[in-house]
């Protein structure tokens, strides 16, 4: 089974930063795009930024210019680059994956457990 490891989470002040990272581990053929999405209280779950396998890189308006996605493919591994938070910053910080398995099945997303991030002003 696929598992998807968050961490870096944590309590920062207003124009601090922090540095996500999510791990997969498992039985993985091939990981495609891998992302970062948040879901704060009473709200939706939004994308945060998205990846592809060959760095390609994208970002709601909200972070651009703050935030940072990257991946190291060889540790299956993509990180967030916060910079520069703000309150509105806060939320559980989930890591998502779209991996094939097996080489003859298609690829699925997967979902990590969520990491909270939150920042005082």
């Amino acid at each position: 089974q696929v598992q998807l490891v968050e961490s870096g989470g944590g309590l920062v002040q207003a124009g601090g930063s922090l540095r996500l990272s999510c791990a997969a581990s498992g039985s993985i053929y091939s990981i495609n795009a891998m992302g970062w999405y948040r879901q704060a209280p009473g709200k939706q779950r939004e994308l945060v930024a998205h990846i592809t396998s060959g760095g390609s890189t994208n970002y709601a308006d909200s972070v651009k210019g703050r935030f940072t996605i990257s991946r190291d493919n060889a540790k299956n591994t993509v990180y967030l680059q916060m910079n520069s938070l703000k309150p509105e910053d806060t939320a559980v910080y989930l890591c998502n994956a779209n991996i094939q398995l097996y080489r003859w099945r298609s690829p699925r997303d997967f979902w990590g457990q969520g990491t909270q991030v939150t920042v005082s002003s």
